[in-house]
């Protein structure tokens, strides 16, 4: 079972990412300060999740909790590498919040703090404490949907279904259309034949 805090009466903001493997497309952060006795019993890693559940708790944690996203785009990823556009984010995310928190919950084991918040890093955060939980989900169905209308724009990529991941089929279609102004360049954008020619879409 998930933990509400990690101590209790302090204002935490559980913070978490999404997209940091993709080809294209952002990386998208959340940051989710929970109300004081908030429970809710399908809060889960998102991972965890399928699709129609995150999109379910995606209603619940936004009509109950304060909570924003943050965008950043793959020219800020190429910018800054991958590891601290995803930080930088998060800190967008907190400092998006119509509330300072007191403390924040940041799921991973690095931390690159913009902001004069104290801080602790959790491995697997997201399936340890509630407010990372949530923010895991915010950040995915987020950037799902971003996804989707980027697919709209693009559809020879299928990013409607590989969300931006390195499947084969996306490295097909990067090889055969080449890259898009979403595509991260910093990324290699071409598959090895010998570790993907065999594998299914």
């Amino acid at each position: 079972m998930l933990a509400p805090y990690l101590i209790h009466g302090r204002r935490e903001a559980g913070c978490d990412e999404a997209g940091r493997g993709p080809l294209a497309g952002p990386v998208v952060a959340a940051a989710v300060v929970l109300p004081e006795g908030y429970s809710n019993p399908l809060l889960n890693d998102s991972k965890q999740l399928t699709a129609k559940q995150r999109d379910r708790l995606r209603i619940d944690i936004e009509r109950d909790t304060q909570w924003a996203v943050s965008v950043v785009e793959p020219e800020e990823i190429d910018r800054l590498n991958i590891l601290h556009a995803s930080t930088h984010a998060m800190c967008l995310a907190v400092q998006a919040l119509a509330t300072k928190p007191d403390f924040l919950l940041i799921d991973g084991n690095r931390f690159y703090n913009e902001t004069d918040i104290p801080y602790q890093c959790f491995v697997k955060g997201d399936a340890l404490y509630m407010s990372i939980a949530a923010a895991s989900i915010l950040a995915k169905t987020h950037r799902d949907e971003l996804m989707v209308q980027l697919a709209a724009q693009h559809p020879e990529y299928g990013w409607e279904r590989n969300k931006g991941y390195p499947t084969a089929e996306h490295y097909r279609a990067i090889e055969q259309y080449g890259p898009t102004p979403h595509h991260r360049r910093s990324f290699s954008l071409y598959r090895q034949h010998t570790l993907f020619e065999n594998q299914p879409l």
